[in-house]
């Protein structure tokens, strides 16, 4: 599979990086589709979503790098090689939500409530942006066979990405696409419902995608490493019972309590700082 999709003016333009691209446009044009519901100004959404997807790359990449040092400490010009991949999204989530929480606090807006606007458009680029994997050829599964990957009902276009130097892989990106693809589906649900809580949405996110990552990542061979563990699986975990206990919280509140789509939660920022 090449990973290349063109080449101009001697600069290859690669799917790895135009596939997150594209993720992080659809992202951000639903994201500020839903937070126009609450009248909270383009400029301040559009200033969000730039810093926090600039600080979240950063992120992602520095975690990647992070666990895989040894490698790095001797190349250190590759740690810019972006387009190459090696991107964390556990890294990119932590660094995104640190870039969230201040500009909640700037603007005194909810924290939760920007997530939970954020979500859908998150994981459906996550989707998206997996489909980078396969043209790198990266984030498979451990060896099968083609009789096998056909049972899956995995597209033989897939399966033929699939063959890298004559040995069959579980395309573990595409198995995680998916789960992010119906993630989506079932967020725009929920964050639908008449009572969702603020909050909700954003730890059904939690538990939803963790969930699968950690079956997902035991298939994974080139998993980030932590002693014997992978830590993908380790932050999974975390992730999910962090999203369980605060929704368990939630749940005890008054039925008509904090509600995301609550009319009166609704407010216009007057004033953004266009050179945050």
């Amino acid at each position: 599979m090449d990973s290349i999709m063109f080449s101009i003016f001697g600069i290859d333009i690669r799917w790895y990086s135009f596939l997150i691209l594209i993720g992080i446009i659809i992202g951000v044009l639903l994201l500020e589709r839903e937070a126009k519901k609450f009248n909270y100004p383009k400029d301040l959404i559009f200033n969000m979503c730039f810093w926090t997807i600039i600080i979240g790359i950063i992120g992602a990449r520095l975690y990647y790098v992070l666990f895989n040092f040894s490698y790095y400490k001797s190349n250190i010009l590759e740690i810019f090689a972006v387009w190459n991949g090696g991107l964390a999204i556990h890294g990119g989530l932590i660094a995104g939500a640190i870039t969230i929480i201040f500009f909640a606090k700037k603007y005194h807006l909810n924290f939760l409530k920007l997530l939970d606007m954020a979500a859908p458009s998150l994981i459906l680029a996550q989707a998206i942006g997996r489909w980078g994997n396969f043209f790198n050829a990266e984030a498979h599964g451990i060896a099968t066979t083609y009789s096998r990957l056909q049972e899956l009902l995995v597209p033989e276009f897939i399966i033929k990405g699939m063959n890298i130097g004559g040995i069959y892989y579980l395309p573990t990106f595409y198995f995680e696409s998916l789960w992010c693809l119906l993630g989506f589906v079932v967020l725009l649900i929920i964050r639908r419902y008449k009572y969702i809580k603020i909050g909700a949405t954003t730890c059904i996110y939690l538990m939803w995608y963790s969930l699968g990552r950690f079956f997902i990542e035991a298939w994974r061979t080139d998993s980030l490493m932590l002693g014997g563990f992978k830590v993908a699986q380790i932050i999974s975990v975390i992730l999910f019972l962090t999203g369980l206990v605060y929704l368990i919280y939630l749940s005890r509140k008054g039925k008509y309590e904090n509600l995301y789509n609550d009319i009166n939660e609704k407010r216009v920022v007057k004033k953004v700082d266009k050179h945050v």
